[in-house]
């Protein structure tokens, strides 16, 4: 009997859930309904398939609005009448444009017009709505007598009048007002609220024909998305047979190439894959994300495959991945097993030069109309809903910002109670659509057919639900990203070519793994700018693992996830590599988990552990197992499928006779890491990176901390990438006019910084700059350059104040006395052209005093941070020379020593207090690690960057020190103003 229901879908508008919705209808005695959220279809499928479960006829549709005033409802009759609404409303969404008063001719889907129409035409699926409050006007109205086109049009967007207050917060969010500003035609009205069918019956029991018209339209209504089947891209070339054909001679060739010797077990085990793949139908999957790969290559892009694809041996030998499955004993059945529904998840990074452009040819080979990025849904969290509900109701800021630090300090104010009140109530509501980070779906049906979409600045359309619901529906992703760890070896490898002449195989991952230089540095974890183990906790676990092999690098790349070292188990993965009587007490404690898990010491480690430990220890079948692994994730933990697998997980165990806490430890396991840790083969993947950013690393450190520069740094910031290009030899030069150019360059040992790097330097003035370089060579001084180049005072100034002009023999004191008399008319916009050279008149100027440390604060500003050392910047000698070399001979002595901060990480302790580590580095430019337990923290906390006088005790875990702080005092800068004070009298004065 409801032909216009919202969801909160309806952003900023709606306030209940799609299965809320349900229920509270069906509570109420409906059976059959109509969703139309507002200018969008993005809960119609989620709604369907929840609507089955509860029993009820769903029915889908949109609520076409200009703003929030209604023009009509359309309500599909049918998939085709889906189809067509969702065509006719994603041109409006891409172009920002108004719907027209009439609705377009649907030929499979109703409209509802509201009671005000004027149009007395109507087509023969249109109707006028009539809503309760309606009911007055009609006897009036020359409606009365066409009751033929009357249905019944009770808006349902409101459970109670707690819902409506919502509604109008949410609404004064979207206007940016406050809410006693908000306007009436901004908003609903409480008449929108939900009422019971037999109320609505009641109000419309005069009217009998508009009850039997509005329970015809909805009965002819029929919607049904076949929930499970694969809607991918069925066939990739003309058949599924010519398909499997292909992908089989592709992995023949793949065969030579990969295994020249081609061994009995890889053919047997190619073989296996190839049948699994046809007879769950995933040819046309491995040859579409064959023809990406196929592209990139040709393109010369890099790329790195991983995803639970990667524990497949197909994609090996078809180069989707460098991972090979055979000689890491990779589960099989975590990348597909004859129980899945859906196709194994490929994950191809690519540099975020080329994705761009890899974009672009899925779209432009498999058509705009079949192609679409995948939605995501921005929400309403807690704090953020604080400040948006507290601004609504004109809370002044620094309450609001005491209110989100203390929500408890609302008791004391009427407002307060209500922002905290109401901001629960929206936490987690979706805001707007947005878009998935890499998710790129191939469908073998129009888009349309499922979803309006939301169009990109770069033109890519984006669908309107996200992937649980595709992966529902049967659309399941392809997962394109961009990563700067690739561009690093990209551009490395270009630059060494450039600057040394030698031409690296980035590619012979085998030579790596052996190689003795990468050991070393793998062991003590000196792997700073390298993917994915530059961190300062990878530095610390691959130090206590001795980590000098592939094998344990691959462990630790899953180790460090938040799961696994949440849980305790990286911990206790530490503790039995060291201890080899601990692994044997662990054995003995549980032989059954610790034979399954024998490699990574009876600790789960990888995803497909999960899968192992439910299917061989609790007894589910590969399909369950599976259910549980996904069920890690929070929104997939909401179905029901998820608690029948649990339940029979703990079931299995205790019929197999073991102990409640030995299965509620094992469980434990399960649930703190699943959703986190990495299936071993894409654990693998990235280790593979890894071991070709160490390579670089090791053999040419200062090309590839150049290139690591100039693709944004990595874990730390670009200051600490230079310091490390200095410790391998590089000589950093400041920007030059005429040897830097926009990125970072090396020429033999020198680093020039690239022009990218100066704050407030225009992108325009450089492209002059090298433009004009170019084209008639370097710059001879300062009028040279300001007659060649277009740039304004302020732009100048930028480069004289680095330095970039210091071939001229000047100061850049005398620099900028010039500047300013050549262009002091043009401070902010560049001089107009003048057929006049400018020239400098040349002026006898007396000693201009030039502090020692200018340059240093000048780099501070312009480049956040200096090129010399900072403690040379600190107002008093330092007051300790100890360093970290001298460590360790001073286990557990307690000492003082100076560090600049690099960088710290606050957590927290297993009671909830703060405390934090922090990366240091010594006077000599080493690393220098602390940890700072609640007591110190709270008493000494971190100050800012700079550097710091360190006192506490000196600790050892496993080749591991660090110290653990008991006080620290960040150290007082030298303050250029003070200086200049002092000293300039005395230099006018010389």
């Amino acid at each position: 009997m409801l032909t216009n229901c919202h969801s909160y879908y309806s952003f900023k508008y709606g306030t209940i859930s799609t299965e809320d919705l349900i229920k509270v209808l069906v509570h109420h005695g409906y059976t059959s309904f109509a969703l139309t959220d507002i200018n969008n279809t993005a809960a119609s499928i989620d709604f369907t398939r929840l609507a089955a479960q509860h029993k009820v006829q769903p029915v889908v549709g949109v609520d076409f609005r200009n703003g929030v005033q209604q023009q009509y409802v359309a309500i599909a009759q049918n998939n085709k009448g889906y189809q067509e609404i969702n065509e006719y409303l994603t041109p409006h969404l891409h172009e920002k444009i108004d719907f027209d008063a009439q609705a377009p001719a649907f030929k499979n889907a109703f409209v509802i017009y509201p009671f005000s129409y004027a149009d007395d035409e109507l087509r023969s699926n249109e109707f006028i709505g009539v809503s309760p409050d309606d009911l007055k006007q009609l006897p009036f109205s020359h409606w009365k007598n066409k009751q033929d086109k009357l249905v019944i049009k009770h808006s349902c967007t409101f459970r109670n009048k707690h819902d409506y207050n919502a509604h109008r917060l949410l609404r004064a969010i979207d206007k940016n007002t406050l809410l006693s500003k908000l306007p009436p035609e901004e908003q609903a009205t409480e008449a929108d609220t939900i009422m019971p069918q037999e109320e609505l019956l009641q109000l419309f029991a005069e009217y009998p024909t508009i009850i039997e018209n509005t329970q015809q339209l909805l009965a002819s209504c029929s919607i049904d998305f076949n929930f499970g089947t694969n809607k991918n891209k069925q066939v990739f070339t003309q058949s599924t047979e010519e398909d499997f054909q292909l992908l089989k001679k592709r992995c023949e060739e793949g065969l030579n190439y990969r295994f020249p010797e081609k061994r009995e077990e890889v053919i047997q085990r190619m073989n296996k894959e190839l049948e699994v793949i046809r007879d769950l139908g995933f040819c046309a999957y491995f040859l579409l994300t064959l023809d990406i790969i196929d592209y990139a290559r040709s393109e010369n892009f890099y790329y790195i495959g991983r995803g639970s694809g990667a524990n497949s041996l197909v994609a090996y030998l078809l180069r989707i991945t460098n991972v090979d499955p055979i000689d890491l004993d990779l589960y099989f059945e975590r990348f597909i097993n004859p129980f899945r529904q859906s196709p194994p998840d490929f994950d191809i990074d690519f540099s975020w030069t080329d994705r761009d452009a890899v974009t672009r040819y899925i779209f432009d080979t498999y058509g705009y109309d079949r192609v679409v990025l995948l939605g995501n849904y921005i929400t309403f969290k807690y704090k953020s809903a604080i400040r948006e509900i507290a601004k609504v109701f004109g809370v002044p800021d620094d309450e609001i910002v005491t209110l989100q630090k203390n929500p408890s300090a609302a008791s004391n104010s009427k407002y307060g109670q209500w922002v905290i009140k109401y901001s629960q109530f929206i936490d987690g509501f979706p805001s707007h659509c947005s878009i998935h980070s890499s998710g790129i779906l191939i469908s073998e049906e129009p888009i349309s057919c499922y979803s309006s979409t939301e169009l990109l600045p770069k033109g890519f359309p984006s669908t309107q639900f996200d992937m649980y619901v595709a992966e529902d529906v049967g659309l399941h992703k392809f997962d394109i990203l961009s990563q700067r760890g690739l561009s690093k070896i990209k551009d490395s490898v270009d630059i060494i070519r450039e600057n040394t002449g030698v031409d690296i195989d980035i590619d012979d991952i085998d030579h790596f793994k052996r190689d003795e230089r990468i050991k070393e540095l793998l062991k003590v974890g000196m792997a700073i700018g390298c993917f994915y183990v530059e961190s300062p906790a990878m530095r610390m676990l691959l130090t206590k693992l001795k980590a000098d092999d592939y094998l344990r690098l691959v462990a630790a790349s899953s180790i460090i996830r938040p799961g696994v070292a949440k849980s305790g188990m990286m911990r206790e993965y530490i503790l039995r590599f060291q201890n080899p009587e601990r692994r044997e007490q662990a054995r003995k404690d549980l032989p059954e988990l610790y034979n399954i898990l024998e490699e990574t010491y009876g600790v789960m480690v990888y995803q497909e552990d999960v899968i192992k430990v439910a299917h061989y220890l609790a007894g589910l079948s590969l399909d369950e197992a599976d259910v549980l692994r996904r069920g890690m994730s929070w929104k997939f933990r909401q179905r029901n499928e998820f608690w029948k697998v649990r339940e029979k997980f703990f079931n299995n165990c205790q019929q197999k006779g073991y102990a409640e806490q030995t299965i509620a430890d094992i469980w434990r396991q399960i649930e703190s890491f699943a959703n986190y840790a990495f299936a071993k083969g894409h654990s693998a993947s990235y280790a593979v990176e890894s071991y070709q950013a160490l390579y670089l690393k090791a053999y040419y450190p200062r090309e590839y901390m150049t290139a690591t520069l100039n693709n944004g740094g990595g874990f730390y910031r670009a200051e600490l990438y230079l310091h490390e290009a200095r410790m391998h030899g590089a000589i950093i030069e400041a920007p030059c006019v005429n040897r830097s150019d926009w990125p970072c360059t090396i020429k033999g040992k020198h680093l020039f910084l690239g022009l990218f790097m100066l704050y407030g330097l225009e992108k325009k003035s450089v492209q002059l700059l090298l433009n004009e370089r170019g084209l008639c060579g370097e710059f001879t001084n300062l009028p040279d350059f300001v007659n060649r180049v277009p740039i304004s005072l302020e732009q100048l100034l930028i480069l004289i104040r680095i330095d970039a002009f210091r071939f001229t023999g000047k100061t850049k004191k005398e620099l900028l006395w010039d500047a300013h008399h050549i262009l002091g008319h043009s401070k902010v916009t560049k001089p107009e052209p003048t057929l006049f050279q400018a020239k400098v008149q040349e002026f006898e100027l007396p000693d201009l005093w030039e502090h020692e440390l200018e340059d240093a604060f000048d780099e501070l500003e312009l480049l956040g941070f200096s090129l010399s050392s900072p403690f040379k910047l600190l107002e008093k000698q330092l007051p300790s020379l100890l360093k970290s070399a001298d460590l360790p001979r001073l286990i557990n002595k307690t000492v003082a020593i100076v560090g600049y901060l690099i960088t710290r990480k606050p957590t927290r302790t297993s009671t909830g207090e703060s405390m934090s580590f922090g990366t240091f580095l010594d006077i000599d430019g080493h690393w220098l690690d602390t940890v700072h337990f609640a007591h110190s923290f709270k008493r000494y906390p971190f100050r800012g960057p700079g550097c710091y006088l360190i006192r506490g005790k000196v600790v050892e875990e496993y080749g591991f020190i660090c110290v653990e702080v008991n006080q620290m005092y960040r150290l007082h800068n030298q303050s250029l103003e003070e200086n200049t004070r002092l000293q300039k009298p005395l230099a006018i004065g010389g």
